[in-house]
């Protein structure tokens, strides 16, 4: 397979890529809004859970085979294919008749969603030179933080005024306009080969990475539970690895993973993650519980986050041209953990500003980590390897979200446990799973107390982490070559 997809008609591409993205993107924070509504008309609060989870299992499985499928068949009939999948769980996800019925249709989204992430930063990769791609994934990133907005507001005026069912349905015009726009503009000239596709390859590898993700997802299961569920991750991933150095076109390539620069990024890209997630979980709990602000307070803390991290990867182009992609990632990446380091010096009477500044330079830190890593990732590869090198990254990074999640999950329990008494501890837990728990906390001065300390102790973890991902983008190799190769890039993508 020779030819990447033709430079033709690449504004209209990237808007229609924009448009895809968004639907996606939207579809977290919008399905929260309006899930409390949701169950109260088809009951079984068990399943609450489930209905993210479901969704971001099946996504975060399936980045990895979408992205060697790209490489095999060209990214524009994967890429349609991923979204033609999407619209039909978000279809059946609105005619849900149960909660069972709706996490079923929900894993359904979640198998479509997972070609839509990686494949089309994928079709970035292969339209735009790396300077050019600075400006793009800066667009990219605004859509992220728009539908962080628009999408608890577009769910509470749906909920509220219409069927729940739409803000499932709403996905099918955007959907529906992607596809005729990706048929239309998207030119692909892939060569056509027998390819076999590594069908055990793919089973092997979820079956191991859907058992790594429940385990670490439903920690208050039983002890065997917990431990067939890791011998199931195991034994699957021993014999995926096993059928990968023998498969003639194999899922996962190992030795493409085990190259140093893919290694380390999806290393960086795991570790942020991890912080990331600790920072996005964590803050509004404090903001709300210990300094007593409103949840709109504690949500304009994490907004500096999606202003810094776009914020960086608009700037990243000048940054190349001027210090260099080795300067601009190393010295950029310090302003991850610099951001985390505020959260340690929050205290009970402290402004949200200083919240809100840990996050904007965490976002900041973040955008220049994920961007360089992507870039330097895509360029190191040729074109029939480019897409499956790029679902490395997605799928360290929500490898890493999930990560994050449980390990700074079980260091805030551990923290409340420790600052606590038995019925202290047990009467916190039980005021956070009230509607008003955390008012509540806040007007006790020695609970709050109580939570400051123990939050602090996962302040430190995001420190922690933020800190190891700092120290992991030295072990990226960039040759100072390519500065004068980003200069010379950054120069012709500017006189355009």
């Amino acid at each position: 397979m020779s030819n990447a997809a033709q430079r033709s008609n690449r504004v209209l591409i990237v808007a229609t890529i924009m448009l895809a993205t968004f639907m996606v993107a939207i579809e977290a924070t919008i399905v929260a809004t309006a899930m409390p509504r949701i169950v109260g008309q088809l009951g079984g609060f068990s399943y609450y859970s489930w209905v993210f989870s479901a969704f971001l299992l099946a996504q975060s499985t399936t980045t990895v085979i979408y992205g060697k499928l790209s490489d095999i068949f060209g990214r524009k009939p994967v890429l349609i294919g991923g979204i033609l999948i999407f619209l039909v769980g978000s279809l059946l996800c609105g005619l849900a008749w149960s909660m069972m019925s709706l996490v079923l249709f929900r894993l359904l989204q979640g198998l479509g969603a997972g070609a839509i992430q990686p494949v089309t930063m994928t079709v970035i990769g292969d339209l735009f030179k790396l300077e050019e791609r600075g400006r793009v994934q800066g667009a990219m990133a605004t859509v992220w933080a728009t539908s962080a907005v628009v999408g608890p507001l577009a769910g509470g005026i749906i909920v509220d005024n219409i069927s729940w069912a739409w803000i499932f349905w709403i996905n099918l015009p955007i959907g529906i306009i992607s596809i005729i726009a990706f048929m239309i503009f998207l030119k692909e000239d892939v060569a056509h080969k027998q390819a076999k596709i590594d069908y055990l390859g793919s089973v092997l590898f979820s079956i191991s990475i859907v058992a790594l993700l429940v385990m670490l997802t439903e920690t208050d299961a039983s002890a065997w539970i917990l431990l067939s569920l890791f011998a199931v991750f195991v034994v699957a991933g021993i014999l995926f690895l096993a059928q990968e150095k023998r498969a003639p076109e194999p899922i996962i390539s190992i030795p493409l993973w085990s190259r140093r620069l893919i290694a380390t990024s999806n290393a960086a890209t795991l570790l942020a993650g991890m912080a990331l997630i600790g920072l996005s979980t964590i803050l509004p709990i404090y903001v709300q519980g210990v300094l007593g602000r409103s949840p709109v307070v504690a949500g304009f803390t994490l907004t500096m986050l999606v202003v810094g991290w776009p914020l960086a990867v608009m700037l990243s182009s000048r940054f190349y041209k001027a210090f260099g992609i080795r300067r601009t990632l190393r010295v950029g990446s310090l302003l991850f953990p610099f951001g985390a380091c505020f959260l340690l010096f929050l205290t009970p009477e402290s402004s949200p500003v200083v919240a809100g500044a840990g996050s904007f330079f965490m976002g900041f830190g973040m955008g220049l980590i994920s961007l360089t890593s992507i870039v330097l990732v895509q360029d190191s590869v040729e074109w029939s390897m480019r897409g499956s090198a790029t679902a490395s990254i997605i799928f360290a990074r929500s490898l890493g979200n999930t990560l994050g999640a449980t390990v700074l999950g079980a260091i805030l329990n551990a923290g409340i446990n420790h600052y606590a008494s038995g019925e202290a501890a047990a009467g916190l837990h039980e005021a956070l799973n009230q509607p008003t728990g955390l008012s509540a906390l806040a007007a006790d001065p020695a609970i709050r107390a109580v939570f400051n300390a123990a939050l602090h102790w996962s302040f430190w973890g995001v420190v922690v982490v933020a800190a190891l991902t700092f120290f992991t983008t030295w072990l990226i190799p960039v040759g100072p070559s390519r500065k004068h190769e980003a200069a010379a890039v950054a120069s012709e993508a500017a006189s355009h």
